[in-house]
């Protein structure tokens, strides 16, 4: 899906998404990526969200946003309750849900001037449900 949306703040934003592949600004890419306004990390990530830890998205907490969101690919996984609890412990919003919907709502509140950092898997890079 291609967005267009006025960014005068100068934030890099989600301009589209499909099977696969990103892109943020001019850039394509293809595997999961962290984006909090400036921030943009490609490393930081395992290659799946099953593989995501409390430790990765500790990690994520030292940005300073106020909200967390998890796009977990094509369709929504909720990940294990202490996955997210630290997050949840330091004050810190967090939202899961399917990457399309990630990209589209980070977008919104990057509009917004709102403090936001996405966690995206790309769409169709999840295994089948056990």
């Amino acid at each position: 899906m291609k967005f267009e949306l006025d960014n005068s703040a100068g934030t890099p934003i989600i301009r589209s998404y499909g099977p696969g592949e990103f892109m943020v600004g001019e850039r394509k890419i293809t595997i999961p990526m962290v984006i909090a306004g400036h921030y943009l990390d490609c490393d930081r990530l395992p290659a799946t969200v099953q593989e995501l830890t409390a430790e990765h998205l500790a990690e994520l907490c030292a940005l300073g946003t106020d909200l967390i969101i998890i796009g977990t690919g094509s369709r929504q996984i909720f990940l294990p309750s202490a996955t997210v609890a630290g997050i949840l412990a330091r004050g810190i919003g967090c939202e899961i849900m399917t990457t399309a919907s990630a990209c589209r709502v980070y977008n919104v509140l990057v509009a917004e001037s709102r403090s936001v950092c996405a966690v995206l898997f790309p769409v169709g890079a999840i295994p089948p449900a056990p």
